[in-house]
């Protein structure tokens, strides 16, 4: 047994998928275990728990038995663990919609070139602004469609944050961008008349699953 053969699992479920392009398609997930970068709007804390040793294929065969027409990898920081690139080439092979979902602090250029990549990019809210891997940027840049970057915003001061960081670093026009609001911390529509008002080329998102269940339920 190698860790290249298994993975550490938080939760495998089936859900409503409540951000990114594919919002609100049913989803199967694989939350995997473990993160350490200790992002203060993390609202997934449970996944640094242990979680439970599995075989890769057995990961893909419970995602893929719910008939979900996307299946996303998720975390904690599911990049910690080497098992997660064959992971996701065997769901690749078996669904043709896997999403990864990465906290945006390692690189994606080992992911399948089939999955697209959802990175977030952490606000100075956040406390882990540093953490982020800008190298995810020209990456993304050089394969349209196949990444998209997310900034979910706490306050007036991330959204201007934000806003710099997408001019800064050439993104406007060249990657998908979602900016959404931290749950609770930020009105969405102060969000959205800001975004009207700059005039961004961005795309708005809430996050639904956290509308249609108790913020703090798992497994949805």
């Amino acid at each position: 047994m190698t860790m290249g053969t298994h993975i550490l699992v938080s939760e495998i479920f089936h859900s409503i998928q409540g951000e990114s392009s594919f919002a609100g398609w049913p989803c199967a997930f694989i939350r995997l275990a473990g993160c350490g970068h200790g992002c203060r709007h993390c609202d997934t804390a449970y996944a640094e728990e242990e979680g439970i040793l599995m075989p890769i294929e057995e990961a893909v065969r419970q995602a893929l038995s719910f008939g979900a027409p996307c299946v996303e990898v998720t975390g904690g920081e599911p990049l910690r663990q080497p098992g997660v690139y064959p992971l996701l080439k065997a769901l690749c092979d078996g669904s043709p919609h896997v999403l990864l979902e990465t906290g945006g602090f390692l690189p994606v250029d080992r992911v399948d070139p089939r999955v697209l990549s959802i990175i977030d990019i952490k606000p100075p809210s956040s406390g882990v602004a540093e953490d982020n891997c800008i190298e995810n940027i020209p990456i993304a840049q050089r394969t349209p469609g196949k990444f998209e970057f997310k900034f979910v915003l706490a306050s007036r001061a991330d959204y201007l944050w934000a806003k710099s960081f997408i001019t800064v670093h050439g993104m406007a026009g060249t990657c998908t961008i979602i900016f959404g609001a931290v749950f609770g911390e930020l009105d969405p529509r102060y969000l959205a008349e800001w975004i009207l008002e700059d005039r961004l080329p961005v795309r708005m998102q809430l996050q639904l699953h956290k509308y249609i269940w108790k913020p703090d339920t798992r497994g949805v």
